[in-house]
């Protein structure tokens, strides 16, 4: 949660690269992130109370939320070019992955079966290889 409101509240002051290929890349990264964050949230809303999330993004990732976010601010760090932003942006992502992991595990044992078939089928993040 502190590397979280330190990468937002560091966002604030920092300088765009107005005009330049890193601006344009990173703007382009955000974009990509923010619209799968929100298709994600669209996703959870449609899902009834007691089920898992298992349709739309959720079929591509187990924690889509969590990764587009993370694409989120690594498009900030390019269109800002800012290395501490980016390390910080790393520290996020492999805290993500700790409380992904313990989010699991609880679903594991609410959902049982059901959930242990999603997690076989179902990559952790896009992209990436299934695991466990």
């Amino acid at each position: 949660m502190v590397v979280l409101l330190l990468l937002l509240a560091y966002s604030v002051f920092l300088p765009l690269k107005l005009g330049t290929v890193w601006f344009y890349a990173g703007l382009t990264t955000y974009l990509v992130g923010l619209v799968m964050f929100l298709t994600a949230i669209v996703n959870i809303a449609t899902t009834p109370l007691g089920q898992p999330f298992t349709k739309g993004l959720y079929r591509y990732s187990r924690h889509p939320m969590s990764f587009s976010g993370s694409i989120t601010f690594v498009g900030v760090s390019i269109a800002s070019a800012s290395w501490v932003f980016l390390l910080l942006s790393v520290v996020f992502i492999f805290l993500q992955t700790s409380q992904a992991i313990a989010e699991e595990r609880g679903c594991l044992e609410t959902y049982g079966d059901e959930y242990q078939e999603y997690l076989n089928r179902t990559p952790r993040w896009i992209g990436m290889p299934k695991s466990r």
